[in-house]
């Protein structure tokens, strides 16, 4: 008796183990498809009643959930078919409520993609053009606080407002910073970890802190200082059409393809006198 009782109370703590750790595998499951369910109920479309809020919101745009702080939505526009990343702010004005008089403040262009985290905080006017991309964690601001008095703290100095506009085509990196007064022109890549002020020309590429001009492009003379030369070949421009298919199937075949181009490269420069040293 004793022995049937104890192969039965492994067994048993055995068959409960497995329940357990079934349960919590059920769970785990759970718990993520839920979250993947919010997560695409709960952004703001043209088709939801978000929409609404917004002085434009772009057909086949999407602000991605959860939401970061967005106030001021009557003065904000953003473009069609742009994509704000979850966790991003996006505010005109000190605080909601206000009236911020006729004019649009925040104008976010076209095919725009606004990375993890990023803030744009907008007072007088902060203009983006079409197809700018921006990496995680970026800060834009056309506001700044003075400091005229130096018996008070800065922050609670009156601030100073001065427009910024960021053009057509700019890529900017992972956790720069635009401040007041910043222009920049068609095409300007910023670095990661920028402090950008003040007005940099198309075709530029900006870095450090300060912001300062470390690569330009000369119509005559190309870019200066001239790039490293690359073994990698750019992508044909036949290939760019894939980018604008629905969905991921234009990214799918690029990717693809450049996989493929890449294994017959490395094929390649492997010659047999290669092989047969690499043997001897």
């Amino acid at each position: 008796m004793s022995a049937n009782r104890g192969r039965a109370e492994p067994l048993g703590a055995g068959l409960a183990a497995r329940l357990r750790r079934r349960a919590r595998q059920g769970l785990h499951t759970a718990v993520h498809q839920g979250w993947e369910w919010i997560q695409r109920h709960g952004e703001i479309t043209p088709h939801t009643p978000g929409r609404r809020r917004f002085a434009y919101l772009g057909e086949g745009a999407a602000i991605g959930f959860p939401v970061g702080t967005i106030y001021g939505e009557p003065w904000i526009s953003i473009g069609d078919h742009t994509l704000v990343g979850t966790h991003v702010t996006i505010s005109a004005g000190f605080v909601p409520g206000l009236d911020l008089g006729p004019d649009v403040i925040v104008r976010i262009g076209q095919s725009c993609s606004l990375g993890r985290g990023t803030h744009i905080v907008g007072h007088q006017s902060i203009e983006i053009g079409n197809d700018v991309f921006t990496g995680p964690n970026v800060y834009i601001t056309d506001q700044n606080h003075t400091y005229g008095d130096l018996s008070m703290p800065i922050g609670r100095q009156w601030p100073e407002n001065n427009p910024v506009v960021i053009g057509d085509g700019c890529w900017i990196g992972t956790g720069a910073i635009i401040l007041p007064g910043t222009r920049l022109g068609r095409n300007v890549a910023v670095a990661g970890g920028a402090v950008v002020r003040g007005e940099f020309p198309d075709h530029a590429v900006v870095g450090g802190v300060p912001a300062k001009i470390l690569r330009s492009h000369d119509p005559e003379t190309g870019w200066q200082p001239p790039l490293r030369p690359t073994t990698a070949p750019l992508a044909p421009v036949e290939d760019l059409p894939l980018l604008a298919m629905d969905g991921m199937a234009g990214l799918q075949i690029l990717s693809d393809r450049l996989r493929e181009e890449d294994r017959a490269r490395m094929a390649a420069d492997v010659t047999p006198g290669d092989l047969h040293e690499e043997a001897g």
